[in-house]
């Protein structure tokens, strides 16, 4: 079956169509299941394995947001601010850098409840807190065990990994329990509130998601089937009409054009 067209339309003119490919570990098939592309920040669940696996008192907000790519809301930052003191070291710690327009400097990055997941990690199993990036890192091995496939470096200088649509949808019905329990019950820490990915998981309960850059977005159904929907041209414009299609979510399927004024001029569909 052929990838699906979303279409951008401005005053009944066509600007724009994106194509979307769409696999699932259940047998769907849209477009090119063998298309690879990393798997960025939708890879942040796995990564999260190893802080995980260090304790046995972890709250749902600390695993949450170690899978999170955040909006630095106000909760957000607590719950980086909870498991840096877990892991005993301060926001200088962290090895991400610094996003224009964020508030608190590395602590606002959108991938700093990653990193301080990772530096308690790195305390619980007794690897150097630095540099926890380096993809020779105790760390780093222990995450490529977990997610073999084609190394890259992602937007925040640590390793990803590349692999097929069909590879992710698997690698995503994988997830450990405790992880996939703390995703849904913190849907807001994951991305925030104007998120596709918090957005999903709050309109279908259950679901477990995750969006990663460059048009892709990951997601997990109650009865643990893997979902992955990526846009070939990376435009993430064009992943919530397809997410609505797909998976049957009304307020997903067109998405308003609005111009600075705040005035309706077209739609995504």
């Amino acid at each position: 079956m052929d990838a699906i067209s979303v279409t951008v339309e401005r005053g009944g003119t066509v600007e724009a169509i994106h194509e979307v490919h769409v696999v699932s570990s259940a047998g769907e098939r849209r477009g090119d299941a063998a298309l690879v592309c990393h798997l960025r920040s939708s890879m942040k669940p796995l990564q999260a394995i190893p802080f995980v696996d260090g304790y046995d008192d972890l709250a749902t907000d600390e695993i949450a947001i170690a899978c999170a790519s955040h909006d630095a809301e106000p909760a957000q930052l607590a719950a980086v601010r909870k498991v840096l003191t877990r892991a005993g070291v301060g926001v200088d710690d962290l090895e991400n850098g610094v996003q224009d327009g964020r508030p608190d400097g590395k602590l606002g990055h959108n991938c700093s409840g990653k990193h301080a997941g990772m530096l308690a990690a790195c305390s619980a199993h007794g690897w150097p807190l630095h540099p926890y990036r380096d993809p020779a890192h105790p760390l780093q091995q222990r995450i490529a065990e977990l997610v073999p496939g084609a190394p890259g470096i992602d937007g925040r200088g640590l390793p990803t990994i590349a692999m097929s649509l069909a590879e992710m949808a698997e690698l995503f019905t994988t997830i450990p329990r405790p992880i996939v329990a703390a995703m849904r019950a913190h849907p807001e820490l994951i991305g925030g509130s104007r998120a596709d990915d918090t957005e999903l998981m709050q309109a279908l309960p259950g679901w477990v998601a995750k969006r990663g850059a460059e048009g892709l977005f990951c997601a997990l159904s109650p009865d643990g089937v893997g979902w992955v929907f990526k846009v070939a041209d990376g435009a993430t414009r064009g992943l919530r009409p397809a997410l609505g299609q797909v998976l049957g979510i009304d307020a997903f399927r067109a998405v308003p054009v609005r111009n600075s004024l705040g005035e309706v001029v077209g739609s995504i569909r």
